[in-house]
């Protein structure tokens, strides 16, 4: 935090010289609001020598749990915490920390004759060159990001989720509409393939500093048919038509749906999507299922055996 403190420098040089002849001391980062004539440094003894202005923790990284929220140093891609009690909260438009300055200073020139308008920050800034990643601003409202709701990875994850878009099946079957099909012959089952029925499907959802990015791809459908009964096919189905002998997913019913309500078998059909994501550091899976519902009318061949 030294850009600003040049003024202070005879101030450093008398610390300096007194170190010579005390115990080790520490300076401690310092804070010099502008255009000041002097800047007080606080010395600590005993200390550790100082190496310039601290860092901002990096934020855990896990497999996918409600960790810790994390941010992007636009620079450098490294991942830093969104906010952090030394430093305050984190400012993707120019990598910097800011941490509302308590208590604030009186009436004075850092205040750039706006006191008492806005406030006085202290600002830790990161992708900096040494010496210039600090010191006092006043702002006239707080940056961006500051003191917004913070949101981990896997929070935003959910986010993307919801902009996937993802639906059910869009149900196809060889006996559609008012088609009666027949006991004991196959009805086809399929969906209608497409990025939201079936994927793959990719979006992502941001934040100031943060992105996570999802793709989506259906796994399977678990087909009801009405009659007690479950189909499970692990792909979308092969549409009907017309000399084709082999469907790779199907239902036979063994009884008529004559009495059911709407005299129909009702169908429901449940897919389960599996989706990844990353960002911020962080990357997991999630699973997500979506259900479409149709019916079927089935009916029994009479014969009639006459003498």
């Amino acid at each position: 935090m030294l850009n600003r403190c040049s003024r202070g420098m005879a101030v450093l040089a008398a610390v300096a010289f007194s170190a010579l002849f005390a115990a080790p001391a520490y300076a401690a980062p310092v804070s010099c609001p502008p255009r000041l004539p002097t800047c007080t440094v606080t010395v600590e003894t005993p200390g550790v020598p100082g190496t310039g202005a601290e860092k901002p923790p990096a934020a855990p990284v896990s497999g996918g749990g409600d960790a810790a929220p994390v941010c992007t140093v636009s620079g450098t891609g490294e991942v830093m915490a969104c906010y952090s009690e030394a430093f305050g909260w984190f400012n993707s438009a120019d990598d910097c920390y800011y941490r509302l300055r308590n208590p604030q200073p009186p009436d004075g020139v850092e205040w750039e004759g706006h006191y008492p308008d806005g406030a006085i920050y202290v600002i830790t800034c990161l992708n900096r060159i040494p010496g210039s990643n600090g010191g006092w601003v006043w702002l006239p409202a707080p940056p961006p990001g500051y003191g917004a709701p913070v949101i981990t990875p896997r929070q935003l994850a959910d986010r993307a989720v919801e902009q996937l878009g993802l639906a059910g099946a869009a149900i196809r079957m060889s006996i559609e509409g008012d088609a009666l099909g027949t006991v004991g012959i196959p009805v086809w089952l399929w969906t209608e393939v497409s990025p939201s029925t079936w994927g793959p499907v990719t979006a992502t959802a941001s934040v100031p500093g943060l992105s996570v990015t999802a793709t989506a791809q259906a796994r399977l459908i678990v087909w009801d048919t009405g009659d007690g009964a479950t189909e499970t096919c692990t792909g979308p189905g092969t549409p009907y038509a017309v000399g084709l002998v082999v469907s790779t997913c199907q239902h036979v019913y063994e009884q008529s749906s004559a009495g059911q309500p709407g005299d129909a078998w009702p169908v429901t059909a449940t897919t389960t999507w599996a989706v990844t994501w990353s960002g911020g550091g962080q990357s997991g899976s999630i699973e997500v299922t979506r259900t479409a519902s149709s019916s079927v009318r089935v009916g029994e061949v009479q014969v009639l055996i006459t003498r």
